[in-house]
């Protein structure tokens, strides 16, 4: 594929930083309230059976299929990033083609935002319907995000993208805080609004979760430029464009040795890194006995050390490298899964906490602007970033799956020491990249 320095206009507005950064303002309280807090709280409360604090039985019937209900809340978002890691290449490849990625962003905004809505109806009785209702709404999240994070190379310049993939997080973290404090009036205080159901209130946070997502992402949908399509190729049908680009895309990053390698890198700590924030929250409560105030603080104390972690770390970027930050990041993670396997107390839970929101924010938000800045200039920005999405999810696929059969064989704290040996790879591979000659566009 050939590039030319006109091959990619850039448009940098902080209008438009702000308007894309509104996107994670959005759909992070899905992130917060559905897969940190409340919506695990409640699957796990609803699905377990306690006697004086002790579990009698945490197995449930799904279709007929008798599964630890950890088990089978790993394997239904497992399930969905695999689909929409084998599907987004090839709808990456057409919005490239078609010039439409926000088309593409706002369906599967919407699928998400709808699932959570639907989510109000969750209850004992409808366990199926919950799962495929969280599983649809992860599918939504992941496939918004494919489009959304493809356009940051097209709307902040280089020297831009650390600070700009930093504020969207931010932005990120204080939207979802402020509907999970919201939320949480509703859970903590029923009494306060006339609630008598106790399953009302964290039902009423799904649907606000789903209203909140559609409702703010019209700010960014109004805002960011229309894509720009790609030449055609005669006699090929739209489907067939759509692969004529991604194998284009392919075989583009293979000759990008760094960008290669960083993906590989990325594969791996990925695995850990996200597996961890899914799972926190079950580990919180099932293993250190947390209530539901106990995991609700933790998680807004990670949030809110999570938007100093995102600018600390762009920051730090500056200073030593984008690789080389990511390669600290990675060793303190290390570090936190062995402090997690030794945590039995609530204190020491928040101490980890406090960590994980630190690194958590840098990571994501580094690991995001330092593709950006290592891809070339492109109007096949979809495309490129459907690897960054796709390694991502199978990461998570992976990751999950591994930590749900661990979890399942043993124990939830052996599954997270586990999780050791995928950021050490990653760490391995991070030096490979740092070492690589910059023989191309390096962060």
């Amino acid at each position: 594929m050939e590039i030319t320095s006109d091959t990619a206009v850039v448009t940098s507005s902080k209008s438009i930083h702000r308007a894309w950064s509104m996107y994670d303002w959005a759909n992070s309280a899905y992130n917060l309230v559905i897969t940190s807090t409340i919506f695990p709280a409640y699957y796990n409360a609803i699905t377990t059976v306690t006697k004086d604090g002790v579990i009698i039985n945490d197995k449930v019937s799904f279709f007929g299929i008798s599964i630890k209900n950890s088990t089978l809340f790993d394997y239904s978002i497992a399930t969905a990033y695999f689909i929409i890691a084998m599907i987004s290449p090839i709808l990456s490849s057409i919005a490239d083609y078609k010039g439409n990625k926000k088309r593409f962003m706002q369906l599967f905004c919407y699928i998400g935002s709808a699932a959570c809505c639907s989510l109000f109806f969750f209850n004992k009785t409808t366990l199926e319907l919950g799962i495929i209702c969280s599983a649809l709404a992860a599918l939504g999240y992941c496939g918004s995000l494919v489009f959304y994070n493809a356009y940051l190379p097209e709307i902040a310049r280089e020297d831009e993208r650390d600070r700009v993939s930093a504020q969207g997080f931010a932005y990120g973290y204080i939207g979802s805080v402020l509907l999970q404090v919201i939320c949480f009036f509703f859970v903590l205080k029923p009494e306060w609004f006339g609630i008598k159901d106790i399953s009302f209130p964290p039902r009423l946070s799904f649907l606000l979760v789903g209203i909140w997502w559609a409702g703010w992402a019209q700010i960014t949908f109004f805002k960011l430029p229309k894509g720009i399509p790609l030449a055609k190729q005669p006699g090929h049908s739209l489907l067939a464009n759509g692969f004529h680009e991604l194998r284009k895309v392919m075989a583009h990053i293979r000759k990008l040795p760094v960008l290669r390698t960083y993906l590989g890198a990325f594969f791996f700590y990925s695995m850990g890194v996200q597996t961890v924030m899914l799972a926190a929250t079950l580990f919180g409560s099932k293993e250190l006995k947390l209530q539901t105030i106990q995991l609700i603080t933790v998680i807004l104390l990670i949030q809110l050390v999570a938007i100093a972690g995102a600018f600390i770390m762009a920051k730090l970027s500056d200073l030593f490298g984008n690789l080389q930050i990511l390669l600290f990041v990675v060793l303190i993670w290390i570090c936190i899964c062995i402090a997690a396997y030794f945590t039995h107390t609530s204190t020491q839970f928040y101490i980890i906490a406090a960590i994980v929101g630190l690194v958590m924010g840098g990571i994501q938000s580094l690991s995001r602007s330092t593709y950006s800045k290592l891809m070339p200039p492109t109007h096949d920005t979809a495309s490129f970033f459907s690897f960054y999405d796709v390694t991502e999810k199978f990461a998570i696929v992976i990751g999950m799956l591994t930590f749900g059969f661990i979890d399942n064989l043993l124990d939830m704290r052996t599954a997270i020491l586990a999780l050791i040996t995928f950021f050490v790879i990653g760490a391995i591979i991070l030096i490979i990249a740092i070492r690589i000659p910059k023989t191309e566009i390096l962060c």
